[in-house]
């Protein structure tokens, strides 16, 4: 075979997986877009829509944290979960309530004079349903693995457009820039493919750092880190006894977590073990929130940390450090019947994969370098929409009526060579590796025994 025609058919191969590729990411990477568009500005739009729940007059001290509970749960009666202290003076504490009946509540109140300012269900306001929308399509761990599928295949179609638009005949100048003075599909395609070159490694970036918290993959490679010590490994864990066997993790136990410290175990309070050795023994009393304040604030946290309750006779209190920096993470754990700190981690202790991996989470939300973070990650998601829908339009225009207008199919020499070199890369992402099969499958033998499916993609 010429190199000519071993060219082409290589081209058309991989023409056909990246019209398979956006098929199938294009509706998922425009929610993903638009909902990390959003939330990329989740303070400046919570704080525009719902002002009067988040700021409070400026005080000089703060009440003990009971009184802002019993304040909460006396206007909105329930179980109470957390409490999020503010750094800002004029601002308002959260209290997470979970009522007898109903979705969970935050409620908001004043920390110098424990005036309840309201509430509202998470999931219901525009930056909540970004949040789960962006994270799980509203769908639990379903939605999940599909957001995941769909990062995948996108890295897949950003490989495959960066080999369609590679400059062969034409200089890098015609690559990099569209031809504004073509007309129809030629100027569709050459704005297509110049959004893509200067677009593409954001987007690699973008998906690579929203990875870890996915379902499979992110599971996988936390993990992997532990296991070889560049994670959260166990000679940083400061727990003064062994948690019991059956000891939840840490996110289970609290939900919002820094992802490092997603899988670390969580330590039980020492006493609950001791409570009932003998029959005479006075039952363990908690210390009180209040105390585990002063605990906390002698360890340096006087503010702007999430402090989570005790679950169980053997809980713990749980104090969380989530600043715009990951350098500033810390979680500290405080045994709820003797005051000791149970477990006090922080950036220093994680490994170098995980602070890594910390750095890019932060940078993915466009927190770490402020406005100008989250300008250029707004950029990256516009670009996303953009690529979306010229790739839709140049499809739709060019397809046959009533058919999908499939790149036809290359010889099966080129093709297999393709889905091997494909199936190698989906190792590093096993949600894709099975799906690149199952497509492998469809495409080659399905459509070659059904003619008149093959008719109507093609």
């Amino acid at each position: 075979m010429s190199q000519s025609r071993h060219d082409r058919h290589l081209y058309r191969a991989v023409w056909r997986w990246h019209f398979y590729a956006g098929l199938f990411v294009a509706p998922l990477l425009l929610i993903l877009a638009i909902t990390g568009s959003i939330y990329l500005f989740n303070d400046e739009i919570e704080d525009a829509l719902h002002a009067p729940l988040h700021f409070a007059p400026q005080r000089q001290a703060d009440l003990p944290l009971s009184r802002l509970l019993a304040a909460a749960q006396t206007a909105y009666p329930g179980e109470v979960t957390r409490i999020d202290l503010p750094s800002d003076p004029q601002r308002t504490a959260q209290v997470f309530i979970t009522p007898r009946q109903g979705e969970p509540l935050r409620v908001f109140v004043d920390p110098g004079s424990a005036r309840v300012h309201g509430a509202f269900v998470y999931t219901r306001t525009l930056v909540g349903f970004a949040d789960t929308m962006h994270g799980s399509l509203m769908l639990g761990s379903f939605g999940d693995a599909i957001v995941e599928l769909a990062a995948c295949w996108a890295l897949l179609l950003i490989a495959t457009g960066a080999y369609l638009w590679w400059p062969r005949e034409h200089g890098w100048r015609q690559a990099l820039w569209p031809r504004w003075r073509e007309r129809g599909r030629p100027f569709w395609r050459s704005l297509h493919s110049s959004i893509g070159a200067w677009t593409a490694m954001l987007i690699v970036f973008l998906i690579l750092t929203g990875l870890p918290w996915a379902g499979v993959w992110g599971d996988l490679l936390r993990a992997g880190t532990q296991q070889l010590g560049i994670g959260y490994p166990s000679e940083h864990r400061h727990h003064a006894a062994a948690p019991a066997p059956n000891a939840v993790t840490v996110a289970q136990a609290i939900g919002e977590t820094p992802w490092t410290m997603r899988d670390a175990p969580m330590p039980a309070s020492e006493h609950a073990h001791h409570q009932h050795a003998a029959a005479n023994e006075a039952p363990a009393r908690d210390i009180g929130i209040d105390a585990v304040a002063r605990v906390l604030a002698a360890h340096g946290l006087r503010g702007d940390y999430r402090l989570s309750l005790p679950r169980g006779e053997d809980g713990v209190y749980t104090a969380v450090v989530y600043p715009n920096r990951p350098q500033g993470q810390r979680t500290v754990h405080v045994d709820r019947y003797s005051a000791r700190v149970a477990g006090d981690t922080g950036f220093a202790d994680y490994g170098w994969a995980a602070k890594a991996v910390e750095l890019g989470v932060q940078l993915h939300m466009g927190n770490y370098f402020g406005r100008a973070n989250q300008i250029v990650m707004l950029l990256t998601c516009l670009g996303v929409v953009a690529l979306c829908c010229s790739g839709a339009w140049m499809w739709w225009r060019r397809r046959p009526r009533g058919r999908l207008g499939a790149p036809s199919l290359p010889s099966k020499m080129r093709l297999r060579t393709i889905a091997l070199i494909t199936l190698g890369c989906g190792v590093l992402f096993p949600l894709l590796g099975a799906s690149l099969l199952l497509v492998f499958v469809l495409d080659r033998i399905l459509l070659s025994r059904l003619p008149r499916l093959a008719a109507i993609v093609r």
